[in-house]
Formats: structure tokens, C-alpha cells, sequence
């Protein structure tokens, strides 16, 4: 942002100091709207940044909740459902989610596919970590929530902010309908 704002300043002295010269007048007032442009987008940016609400989605919990099975579904109901109330959802899963869901290991970009996410937005742990830590500290970063019916008592010490009202957002199925108990 300091780069078009600094260009725009520039810009507008060529103006001024352009005087009688009239191509260093058109030229420095074509700068100046170039730079006003990169100003004005820098700042929709970050405006729009600043708007989105994460929220961080335990992938590997969450496909469980239908019928107690790891179904891919589950998941992508419950992204869409956040994405339908103005979140920005993020998926995290176990290494092992992609042989639970689809019979051979998948990549982040593989789940992200089939989640209609990017693989910034989409996360599969490698082998033999706990995906709890990375989703505990993502949304710290993020300052997010997270979608789980998982209490991370393990995590408590490292992570208190897990026993905080609305932090832990639960949800499941109700006679074959998702609930999330997102609050207001």
C-alpha cells in the first residue's frame, strides 16, 4: 500500500512542478490516476480482508456426524451452510481422511476439489500428526471458531480458549437435517 500511495504523491508534484510543459503535465496525470486506482483497489482489499469471518472447520470430526460414517457430504454441507451465513470456512482433516472418505490418500488440492475450496483453504496433516494442534492454532492466528463436536480436552493447557462459551461450535444432524450451533 505504501508503493501507490508514495507513486500518487509523486505523481501529483509532477503535476504541479510540470508547469508550461504539457506532455510531462498528461504523463504525470496519467501517473497519478494509475496510482489513485492502486490506492483505491489496496484499500478494497484489505477492506474486504478485514470483513471476512473465518472459521475453521475439523474435517475429520465433522465427517462423521451423518449416521456416525466418514462421509465427504457431511462436510461439504457443512462449508456450504457456513458460507451461506457470510463465513469464510477453512477445512482441516487427519492424514488418514482421504482412505476414510475415498479409499486412497488425498492432498489438500485433492479434498479442497471436492470441497469446492481452494488448497490455501484446505489442509490434510501429515501422517502421524494430530490434526487437533493445527486447527487449534489456525484459529488462534485466524482468531477464528471452530466447527467440532470435539471438546480437545487434551488441548486445554496449550489452548484455553477452548472452554470459552461460542469458541467450539457444535453441530450434527437432526432427523436428516444439519444443525450448527453458530449463535447470533
Amino acid at each position: 500500500m505504501i508503493v501507490p500511495v508514495v507513486l500518487l504523491i509523486v505523481s501529483v508534484i509532477g503535476m504541479a512542478a510540470a508547469g508550461s510543459a504539457p506532455d510531462v503535465f498528461a504523463l504525470a496525470a496519467l501517473s497519478a490516476v494509475a496510482a489513485l486506482f492502486l490506492v483505491l483497489q489496496a484499500l478494497w482489499r484489505r477492506r474486504r480482508k478485514a470483513a471476512e469471518q473465518w472459521i475453521v472447520v475439523d474435517g475429520s470430526n465433522v465427517m462423521y456426524w451423518q449416521d456416525n460414517t466418514p462421509k465427504m457430504e457431511t462436510v461439504l454441507a457443512v462449508v456450504d451452510r457456513l458460507r451461506a451465513l457470510g463465513y469464510a470456512p477453512g477445512v482441516m482433516f487427519d492424514a488418514n481422511a482421504g482412505y476414510l472418505l475415498g479409499g486412497r490418500y488425498m492432498h489438500d488440492a485433492a479434498m479442497g476439489k471436492k470441497l469446492g475450496l481452494s488448497a490455501e483453504r484446505v489442509m490434510v496433516v501429515p501422517k502421524g500428526v494430530p490434526a487437533d494442534p493445527f486447527i487449534l492454532n489456525a484459529a488462534r492466528d485466524l482468531g477464528a471458531r471452530i466447527v467440532t463436536n470435539d471438546r480437545y480436552r487434551d488441548w486445554v493447557g496449550d489452548y484455553p480458549e477452548v472452554v470459552e462459551a461460542g469458541h467450539l461450535v457444535q453441530g450434527g444432524y437432526r432427523d436428516g437435517v444439519l444443525w450448527l450451533d453458530v449463535g447470533a
